[in-house]
């Protein structure tokens, strides 16, 4: 099955739609599958769901979307940085739930590993867990509460790597590990963009992140410049 693609156009072809939920990584702007969200914008798609840990900040990863209005809700944990954000979800114009960040990770796990719901403490006894099923379990600290979360199940998902081979093993490196891993696996398809792509057997099966049965559509997206989202400076110290 062949699963390099020319280019993140062609990577998503066929694929998007209007009214999609994609599971997308990133951390802040590190681990961004850049080239696939400008794809998704130039595509003209609208009612967009999206499950990622943040939006990018103004005009740099989903922000980009926010932008063209092509968002209609986020499912995230911190969006703190991006001023349209907060704009359209004050003004009532962009659905969002938010989600502490180590269970929006285990959302997207279970999903990929076909859990559809599990409990966790995270949550209980705030807004989390409006609306929410509750249940009392024997924890390590006897009987406690906890809040049923329901696992992703996304209809894309859309990965940023360093390096994979071309049947679709993958590397992540350092920060972009944290969500792009639980990202590509709840997501019935998986388009990765990378670094760099090397031969099949060029890597320690030991240091492979992610399984090539995950991904299904590759593609080369380097170069990339390296944004930074916030610049501190400090006035030289005179010798």
């Amino acid at each position: 099955m062949k699963k390099l693609y020319p280019d993140a156009t062609a990577a998503l072809d066929g694929l998007l739609r209007d009214g999609l939920l994609i599971a997308s990584g990133g951390f802040g702007l590190c681990g961004l599958p850049e080239r696939l969200l400008d794809a998704v914008r130039d595509s003209g798609v609208k009612n967009l769901t999206f499950a990622s840990n943040n939006a990018g900040i103004d005009n740099e990863g989903i922000g980009k979307l926010l932008r063209t209005r092509q968002v209609s809700k986020m499912i995230s944990s911190y969006v703190g940085e991006n001023k349209e954000f907060e704009r359209q979800y004050l003004s009532g114009e962009l659905e969002v739930e938010f989600c502490p960040q180590g269970t929006l990770a285990e959302r997207m796990r279970a999903g990929g590993a076909g859990i559809p719901g599990f409990y966790t403490k995270t949550g209980v006894g705030t807004l989390i867990a409006e609306g929410k099923e509750t249940k009392v379990f024997n924890g390590p600290n006897g009987e406690e509460e906890y809040v049923l979360e329901q696992g992703i199940f996304a209809d894309l998902a859309l990965v940023k790597a360093w390096k994979a081979d071309e049947t679709g093993n993958v590397v992540f490196r350092k920060t972009a590990r944290n969500f792009n891993v639980p990202a590509a696996t709840c997501g019935k398809v998986c388009v990765v963009e990378v670094e760099e792509i090397v031969p099949v057997g060029s890597l320690d099966p030991d240091a492979i992140h992610l399984p090539g049965v995950y991904v299904q559509r590759l593609v080369l997206g380097a170069p990339y410049d390296k944004k930074i989202e916030f610049t501190t400076t400090r006035e030289r110290e005179t010798a």
